[in-house]
Order: structure tokens, then C-alpha cells, then sequence
């Protein structure tokens, strides 16, 4: 820019870069205020009592400090007098001793008052950090959970976040206390000189800028390296999850994942060690200015008591004052410090539960026309990041009390359909309705009471059977009667009563006393899920019976199609000797449907479904 007279104006841009480089450090203390609220909305009654003892803590030093001052006066007043011949008044020095030692108590019982209210917040604010984390996943949606970058912020909101709300209250208080010591002290020390307090304040400078400095580093390598910390995580599991560890014993992966594992410490330890040096090397050079201007002030106190400026009482009161007051600034700035890095941290858990769902909601909890069933109109999607669509201008309905079969190759597009239809993601085109409304404008949970499904990777949760069954509707998840009517109708009442604690019964094997069912046993256990569902309008077997043979899923779904008469049932399937029971077949190839019909139909068109019928039928020969 050019002044008035023609010459270039002093750039703005450093003083800006230091503004904005001021105004990001102080930004960063805005969380102070929540955190806060976050302890208050915890236990009010426990925030106001470690409030009250921060207080009391924070005043009482003082106050033996000036005590103190007073029964070396006395002292030296008493040495005097016996030696001018009087009687000494020892009660006069003793009671003081009496009252310095009363306050002495009276700091402890405000310390382990402290400790206490720590450590009860500590577990209550942890359990609320973490109920938070959990309310805001359980409102997101599917997409998100499938975003490497979601995981990122799950990971480093969960890691830190629920121990850095009460660290940064903590700190907070602890900075009201060395505050209000440090009134104290300063009052009593403006007695001696006004600049001696400012010299015990600008010594502590320094170290507070650089403690400051390294943990913005701290924080930046923490927020970095969040994908290497998941990577760690993911092969513990891998390494040490029953799920996981026949594999990797029979390919012989233990020692290539160790390796791999130990490789991602090497990283991370590396930065680490590299910083801890740089912050330990500065914070020992800064400590030895801090400790160089305290013995300074000390020659100085010495000196005015040699020349009878000051009393030996003030002397040991300044000298006292000064020792305090440095720690007290220390622990201050220290403060200060901390609760800059606690809220750069906290950064990463509002960040997380500050975000939105992907998509929006509807409120309608019906449809406008409940005999419309089910409709793809024109839907196409890809997913993000994908360099080619799913699926391609697909064009379906299913009516009321109809079946129908999707078959395709992997990949086609099968299971996508069914995730649109329950709204778990929304088409980048077209429409999808559910009795004749977008599933877009249905109230999530309304539209998800309509559909049933069952999908080839279901949930084998670590729970009773009774439990397992009672998953699929949580208003009778513990209902033992719609249990038993379910297991009956998705086959799994057989071998539910020959278990020794029936649907008591303990699966999985994370917990004692737990049984493992076989795949079969599990597939029905989740059939059975599905019934839960009895007024659920849509029903969709998504591949879960994949581990079955031939004959053992077709009649598993011929046993399906006949508890589901007047209900909307989808079967995904490779099978089609499974497939030609379903009023009609759709069949996706590259995201489309190619091919739709009844089974007859589509042989009769000598398609792709005819080819793949004919080629699955010749390797049962």
C-alpha cells in the first residue's frame, strides 16, 4: 500500500502475524469457561466445597508467614529483655506458636480436602466424558463411522478428553490459589519494596513462556500421529483377539505384526524423546534464572537487616515470602501452562462432539400412502471417495406382502440398496420411499421400527441368548415370552433348550462362563433377532445364512416366507436355487439392474440370470 506522499506505508503483515499468533494462544482458553460448567453441571456440591478449600488454601500461607514474623519479633523481644534482667513472658510467644500450628492443621485439612474432591470428581467427570462421547456417536450417522477422519477424532477425543475436563478445573483452582497467595505475599512484600514483587514475577516469565511453547509442540504431535496411535490399537486386537488369532497363527503373521507394531513405538518414541529433551533443556536453563533472581532477593533482605532496615523477624518473614512467592509464581505460570495445553486437548473433544449428523432428519413417523410399500426411484450413489458409483439409475418396487430377490455378483450393489432404504446414507439422485415418503423425511427411529434386517456381518454380541434375541427390539429386550415366540420362529429353539442355562445362557468368550456357538447356531440366533421386529413391514435377509448349505437355506427361507405372509421380504443371496422361491429376482450388475422378473421369466430370457443359474446348476451335478 502507498501513503498519501507516495511512499510505501511500513507493512502491516508482522503485526498481524503476531496478533493472530496472540489471539490463537488465547483463543485456546475459551474451553476454560465449559470445562468448568462441565464439573458445576457434575456435582455442584463438591465444586462449590473445592472452590471454598481453594480459597482457604490459598490465604493461609500468608497468614503463617506474618505469624511467623511475629514469634521471631517475640523472640528476640523476650533474648532482650532476660537480658536486661526481666522475666521472659514465654505465654506471649507460645500462644503464637499455638495459632501458627492450628493454621498449619488448618492448611492440611484443606489440602486432603482438595485430594478428596479431586478424586471423587475425578471418576464422576471421567464417567460423564465418556457418557458424552457415547450420546453424541449413537446420533451419528452410518458414513461418518465409515471416515477414517471421524475415527481420527473419536481416537483423540477418547485418549485425552475424559481426564483433561477435571485437569483443567484443577488448574484453574490451582491458579485462584496461587493468586490469592500471591496477594497475600504481595502485600506483605510491598511493605519491603514494591519492585521486589515485580522482580518475583518477571523471574517466573521465561519458563512460562517456553513451558507454553513445548506444549503446543506436545499437542501437535499428539493430534498428528492420531492414525499411527489406531493402527497400534487395531494390531493389540488383531494379535490378541480370539476372532482374530487362528489366522494369524496359522499364516505365521505374530512376528510381522510385532514387528510392525514395535516399528510405530520406535516413531512415536523418537518424537517424543526429541521433544522431552528440547522442554527438559529449556526448563532447566530458565529454573537457574528463576533461582539466580531469588538468592538475589535474598542478598538483598540480608543486606537491609544487617543495616537495621529491617527487623530479624521481617527478614525471615521476607525470606519466607520470597521462597513461597517463587513457587507460588512457578506453580501459577505452571498453571497458566497447563490449562493452555488442557485446552488445546479439550479442542479435540468439542471438536468431535460439536459435529453434525451427515445428513438431516425428518420428523414423520408414517407414510402417506401404507399401501405404496417400497420404491427406488432413479437412485444412484457412490460412496465418498470412491472413483466410480455403486449404484446406477435403479428403478424398483416392491408392494406390500411381496418378496423379492436381489442377486448379483460381489460388489453390485446389493447390500447398498438395503442401507438407503434405512436411511443410512442418502442417494446422490433419485429418491427411496417407504409407504409413498422419502425415507429421508421419516423420524429415524420411526422409520427403523418399519424394517427388519438381518445382515451377513450381524452383531454376535458378547450378551445371554435371551439378550441376543431381545437386541432386535429393545422394548422387549428383556421380555423372556417374546424371546421364546422369536427363537421358535427363526428356528433356534432347539438347541436353546438343550443349553444348560437355556436363554440365561452366557455367549461369546470375553466373559466367564461363556459358550461359543457355531456359525449355523449364531445365523439363527440372529433369524430369530429379526422376529423380534413383529410389526416391522419390510423384512430382509441380507446373505446372513452364507455359512449354510443349499438345502439348509432354502428351507430357512421358505420357513422365513411363511412367518412373514403380508410383510415386504427382500432376500439377498448368491443361491439360486434359494433366490427362485421370491415372487420376483432383480439382478445388479455394475450398479444396475439388468435384469427383473420371476424366475421362470428370467429363464425364459436366456440373460445373465439364465447363464448364472444354469453355471450354478451344473456344479450341483
Amino acid at each position: 500500500m502507498h501513503s498519501p506522499h507516495g511512499r510505501l506505508s511500513p507493512a502491516a503483515p508482522p503485526a498481524d502475524n503476531f496478533l493472530e499468533a496472540m489471539n490463537r494462544h488465547f483463543a485456546v482458553f475459551a474451553y476454560t469457561q465449559r470445562a468448568v460448567s462441565l464439573v458445576w453441571d457434575t456435582n455442584r456440591r463438591l465444586a462449590i466445597l473445592l472452590a471454598l478449600l481453594t480459597l482457604a488454601a490459598g490465604l493461609l500461607p500468608a497468614a503463617v508467614a506474618w505469624i511467623g514474623k511475629l514469634i521471631v519479633d517475640g523472640v528476640v523481644m523476650q533474648m532482650n529483655a532476660v537480658r536486661a534482667g526481666a522475666s521472659a513472658d514465654y505465654w506471649a510467644v507460645l500462644q503464637l506458636v499455638l495459632l501458627e500450628g492450628f493454621i498449619i492443621a488448618l492448611m492440611n485439612v484443606a489440602q486432603r480436602g482438595i485430594n478428596a474432591c479431586q478424586s471423587l470428581l475425578r471418576a464422576q467427570l471421567g464417567q460423564r466424558v465418556n457418557e458424552m462421547i457415547l450420546e453424541k456417536a449413537l446420533t451419528l450417522d452410518l458414513s461418518q463411522f465409515e471416515d477414517a477422519e471421524f475415527y481420527d477424532k473419536l481416537q483423540r477425543a477418547r485418549r485425552e478428553a475424559s481426564s483433561r475436563p477435571l485437569s483443567l478445573v484443577m488448574r484453574s483452582f490451582g491458579l485462584f490459589q496461587q493468586l490469592i497467595s500471591l496477594v497475600s505475599f504481595g502485600i506483605l512484600i510491598a511493605q519491603f519494596s514494591i519492585w521486589a514483587m515485580v522482580l518475583l514475577i518477571v523471574a517466573g516469565l521465561p519458563a512460562f513462556v517456553a513451558e507454553t511453547k513445548f506444549s503446543g509442540d506436545a499437542f501437535r504431535l499428539f493430534r498428528f500421529r492420531a492414525p499411527e496411535s489406531r493402527l497400534q490399537n487395531y494390531l493389540e486386537i488383531v494379535m490378541a483377539r480370539e476372532d482374530h488369532v487362528q489366522e494369524v497363527k496359522l499364516f505365521g503373521l505374530g512376528p510381522l505384526l510385532l514387528e510392525r507394531y514395535r516399528a510405530i513405538f520406535r516413531k512415536i518414541y523418537g518424537e517424543d524423546r526429541a521433544l522431552t529433551l528440547r522442554r527438559e533443556g529449556w526448563g532447566l536453563i530458565l529454573t537457574l534464572v528463576g533461582t539466580a533472581a531469588l538468592y538475589g532477593a535474598y542478598a538483598w533482605i540480608v543486606v537491609a537487616a544487617i543495616n537495621i532496615a529491617i527487623t530479624l523477624g521481617e527478614m525471615t518473614m521476607y525470606l519466607l515470602l520470597f521462597r513461597q512467592g517463587q513457587a507460588a509464581v512457578s506453580a501459577g505460570l505452571g498453571s497458566i501452562g497447563g490449562m493452555y495445553e488442557d485446552n488445546l486437548y479439550l479442542t479435540n473433544l468439542y471438536e468431535y462432539l460439536e459435529q453434525a449428523p451427515a445428513y438431516g432428519r425428518g420428523d414423520a413417523v408414517r407414510g402417506s400412502d401404507p399401501d405404496d410399500g417400497v420404491r427406488f426411484e432413479d437412485v444412484s450413489f457412490r460412496y465418498p471417495g470412491s472413483p466410480s458409483p455403486t449404484l446406477v439409475s435403479i428403478n424398483l418396487h416392491i408392494r406390500p406382502g411381496e418378496s423379492l430377490a436381489l442377486v448379483g455378483e460381489n460388489g453390485a450393489g446389493k447390500s447398498t440398496l438395503i442401507k438407503l432404504l434405512c436411511g443410512f446414507y442418502r442417494p446422490d439422485s433419485g429418491r427411496v420411499l417407504l409407504h409413498g415418503r422419502d425415507v429421508q423425511d421419516w423420524e429415524p427411529d420411526a422409520l427403523h421400527r418399519c424394517i427388519g434386517v438381518i445382515f451377513q456381518d450381524f452383531n454376535r454380541y458378547q450378551f445371554t441368548v435371551g439378550e441376543n434375541i431381545g437386541a432386535g427390539d429393545v422394548e422387549g429386550f428383556t421380555d423372556e415370552a417374546r424371546w421364546e415366540d422369536s427363537a421358535r420362529k427363526g428356528m433356534a429353539m432347539p438347541f436353546v433348550e438343550r443349553l444348560e442355562h437355556g436363554f440365561r445362557t452366557q455367549l461369546g468368550s470375553w466373559f466367564k462362563g461363556g459358550k461359543e456357538l457355531s456359525t449355523g447356531q449364531w445365523q439363527k440366533i440372529a433369524l430369530s433377532r429379526a422376529f423380534m421386529r413383529s410389526n416391522a413391514e419390510v423384512l430382509v435377509l441380507d446373505e446372513p445364512t452364507a455359512a449354510m448349505d443349499a438345502a439348509a437355506e432354502a428351507e430357512l427361507f421358505e420357513y422365513f416366507r411363511g412367518h412373514t405372509r403380508g410383510r415386504i421380504t427382500i432376500l439377498i443371496s448368491h443361491r439360486f436355487s434359494t433366490v427362485r422361491q421370491a415372487d420376483r429376482i432383480a439382478v445388479l450388475e455394475d450398479g444396475r439392474v439388468r435384469e427383473c422378473g420371476t424366475h421362470q421369466e428370467l429363464l425364459d430370457e436366456d440373460g445373465l440370470y439364465a447363464r448364472l443359474f444354469l453355471l450354478q446348476a451344473e456344479g450341483y451335478r
